[in-house]
């Protein structure tokens, strides 16, 4: 194994000149990585060939790892859509003048060190770098195996563009793949000033166990939808379909789907219909799969065990609960949830209301798909995850999160 300490100098010598770079050197680092993501497109494919050659194609990991054109185009939008951005470091937020005269005030400051560990999506290196950059971090990325030679090419272009910008090539830095290295980046309390996690619950947890600085939990979403009495039926399969289908390796895509039973005939004759396509799994509770044996394909369809609710299922699976009334459904979103997005489909505003107010999850919605989370979607450019905690970001991570802050206190000889 790879010493850490040394691995990591480059980013520690890099912190110690972050004061020199302001908002010109950060916006030429996103242009110059923006020219150089449509540049070496082709490169970049060639890179994550070598990844994807060592998975399985039926992996539901296989389309979190995959680079196209598209995604590199849209890699290369987010950067440009930061850049536009206001620049938040030595943001003054409040301030005061207190009785002696003395001016205070809170400003934006970077954290220092972010140490980030993800899984599978190579897109994440050029987010994280992006985001980390032009808030003021210097970033240590930890990627998974399976995207290694993809993540180490695109971190060699974030590197070209900070030495072209005139800053330390040393402020983003990943990390090998070897497994004890995670483990002295989580006790180095000393460098790395907070550590994100962006992944699956084994992954969150393992972080959460280990970390001795702090650290957020992104990424594990148990997304539910559910659809009240009076709601459109039509409405509700186009949103429940394209949750659940439009990328379901995703971490907002649909996982569970809960009905309340007035509209559940209707409902579920539809979407087991207009879902068949797909070759969704379901797993449905007994009203769910009473309602669907026999209009869905039975070797799609399965009895639901208490363990396919509070599923994630990052695929194309997803289960059916069928509830009594409003109260039911609230309880179950409510024990099943990871506190990542959650929808109601409803006519009726003052339910929806109530819904979003009692459901504790960092985004909820009213009539719209669970995709939505997500920091292009929000407006952040980017995101540097989606926190399902409450401390100190929660949702979509943008700039703002990636900052903490500093009073600053201006006086003429002011004593107390």
């Amino acid at each position: 194994m790879q010493d850490f300490s040394t691995l990591i100098q480059p980013l520690m010598d890099a912190k110690k000149e972050q004061y020199k770079f302001g908002e010109s050197e950060r916006h030429a680092f996103l242009q110059n990585l923006a020219e150089l993501l449509e540049g070496k497109s082709s490169e970049i494919i060639d890179a994550n060939k070598l990844d994807l050659a060592k998975m399985d194609p039926e992996s539901h990991l296989y389309d979190r790892l995959e680079l196209t054109e598209g995604r590199i185009s849209g890699m290369r939008e987010s950067i440009l859509y930061i850049d536009q951005l206001p620049y938040v470091i030595g943001e003054e937020f409040y301030s005061h003048t207190n009785s002696s005269g003395l001016d205070v005030s809170k400003v934006r400051v970077p954290f220092g060190v972010i140490g980030i560990i993800y899984e599978s999506r190579p897109n994440v290196s050029i987010d994280c770098a992006s985001l980390c950059v032009y808030s003021g971090n210097c970033v240590l990325l930890r990627g998974g195996s399976d995207a290694y030679k993809s993540n180490k090419y695109l971190v060699s272009l974030v590197k070209q563009a900070l030495k072209k910008a005139g800053m330390h090539e040393g402020t983003v830095e990943l990390l090998p793949t070897d497994r004890g290295l995670v483990y002295e980046m989580l006790k180095a309390k000393d460098n790395v000033d907070l550590v994100i996690a962006r992944g699956g619950r084994g992954l969150i947890d393992f972080v959460q166990d280990e970390a001795l600085m702090p650290a957020i939990e992104t990424g594990a979403g148990v997304c539910h939808t559910y659809v009240h009495k009076d709601a459109s039926i039509d409405m509700a399969a186009r949103i429940i379909i394209n949750a659940k289908v439009s990328r379901p390796s995703v971490c907002n895509a649909l996982d569970t789907v809960v009905v309340h039973k007035d509209i559940a005939p209707d409902l579920l004759s539809l979407l087991g219909i207009d879902i068949d396509e797909f070759k969704v799994e379901i797993y449905a509770d007994d009203r769910a799969f009473d309602l669907l044996k026999d209009i869905y394909p039975a070797d799609l369809l399965k009895q639901a065990s208490d363990e396919d609710f509070g599923r994630e299922y990052l695929g194309l699976g997803m289960s059916i609960k069928v509830v009594d009334d409003f109260e039911e459904a609230v309880n179950h979103v409510s024990k099943y949830s990871s506190m990542h997005s959650e929808v109601i489909i409803t006519a009726d505003n003052d339910k929806a209301d109530e819904f979003m107010n009692r459901i504790d999850a960092g985004a909820v919605y009213h009539n719209a798909s669970s995709r939505f989370t997500d920091g292009f979607e929000f407006g952040l450019g980017a995101e540097i995850g989606v926190s399902t905690q409450k401390l100190h970001a929660r949702g979509p991570m943008g700039l703002e999160e990636l900052t903490t802050y500093k009073w600053v206190c201006r006086g003429s000889g002011q004593t107390r």
